[in-house]
């Protein structure tokens, strides 16, 4: 096949590629367009515009809209690099037969694949989303989805957040005395920092992410078993993800964030994600190919036991395809949220687990993403899994 190569970034769980600068896959898509080039690669590579929570075919059909708008009118190859749930739309949007919606074809982008990348992606599901499912947990998802958007617009949050928010953490075992009045006024204060404009552009979002929340029940383990089961792999079509294993929170990992209280306050929501994200059926964690499990025992040094995570995701249940890459970085740190503001663009940390997840790793993690993408396109490497 030849023509352009056109390389589509599909976002996670709440991705905010629509707020103005505010760029969800911006490290990563610098660093694909620049090594494209340096390849001398004709390539075009597009970020998704997903909405942020909605079911896994509401956000494939976003993706089709996507490929529509930039890929008609040639035969070139498609890429789809899906980070965390992304990985499950661009899945989807190549399964044969898959029908997203009325009146919206896939096959005719779906058979220009060549390869799909997932990174974090919860493949057996990931059991955070039962937590986010009862309504408290969907206050507190709305507000760390306004941290995120705050820290990577500011670089970190206001004192006064960190204080108020982080005496709420501290009684995570007592939820009923969460108070909602409180979540709403940190809220509040967040969006005040705004300008009215940006104000309104996260405010919507921010809607969204209330309005729509199908996709949580389904990143359960036990809806992505449906989805798992109605979802196949395309023929000729290569697979492979990058997986991601972050410390355990400890004495020893909140000692090395500091005194700074911004560094404590992500510690600790970090350690409360982590403990929900434990808590994976052990029924639930996927059998792994041979293959599949020497590239684990070989990247960390044994088989990731059932407890190991980013954080977020388990990390055996973000194995599909061929490993490309098993990395020690947590679930922001591979597409480029982790702490080096020395580097420009700096990279912003919101989540500090002391994964120790740098700038070197990064580029050997696309690296190895873009090597797998144009691998048909070098002599003497084989295609599929």
């Amino acid at each position: 096949m030849s023509g352009k190569h056109r390389v589509y970034l599909v976002p996670g769980f709440f991705g905010f590629i629509n707020l103005g600068e505010l760029i969800y896959f911006g490290h990563a898509l610098d660093y694909l367009k620049a090594e494209l080039a340096r390849r001398q690669v004709e390539s075009e590579v597009i970020i998704v515009l997903s909405h942020p929570t909605a079911s896994i075919r509401t956000r494939t059909a976003d993706l089709l809209r996507a490929v529509q708008e930039t890929a008609a009118g040639d035969d070139g190859p498609i890429h789809l690099i899906g980070h965390s749930t992304g990985g499950l739309d661009a899945r989807l949007f190549v399964s044969p037969g898959a029908q997203v919606a009325e009146g919206l074809d896939l096959e005719p982008f779906a058979r220009r694949v060549r390869s799909v990348t997932s990174v974090s992606t919860p493949h057996a599901g990931t059991p955070l989303a039962t937590f986010f499912m009862g309504l408290f947990g969907q206050r507190i998802l709305k507000l760390l989805s306004l941290f995120t958007v705050y820290v990577l617009r500011f670089g970190r949050l206001p004192l006064r957040v960190v204080f108020r928010f982080g005496h709420l953490l501290a009684r995570a075992d007592a939820q009923l005395g969460w108070k909602p009045t409180l979540l709403d006024q940190l809220y509040d204060q967040l969006l005040g920092d705004f300008s009215s404009e940006r104000r309104d552009a996260v405010s919507k979002f921010l809607s969204d992410v209330g309005n729509d929340t199908s996709l949580i029940p389904q990143l359960t383990p036990e809806g992505i078993d449906l989805f798992n089961a109605s979802t196949l792999d395309r023929p000729g079509v290569r697979y492979g993800s990058v997986v991601t294993q972050a410390r355990p929170p400890s004495l020893r990992t909140r000692m090395a964030a500091g005194l700074d209280p911004y560094a404590q306050l992500t510690h600790t929501i970090y350690a409360l994600t982590y403990g929900q994200t434990q808590r994976m059926p052990l029924t639930a964690l996927p059998l792994h190919t041979p293959a599949q499990t020497a590239a684990l025992v070989q990247a960390y040094g044994a088989m990731p036991g059932p407890t190991a995570c980013d954080g977020i995701v388990p990390t055996r249940s973000q194995v599909h395809g061929r490993v490309l890459a098993a990395v020690r970085a947590d679930h922001l740190d591979a597409i480029g949220h982790f702490d080096q503001p020395a580097h420009q663009p700096p990279h912003v940390d919101w989540l500090i687990s002391g994964s120790g997840f740098r700038r070197p790793q990064f580029e050997s993690t696309w690296k190895a993403i873009i090597d797998f993408m144009l691998e048909d396109e070098r002599p003497g490497l084989r295609l599929g899994q």
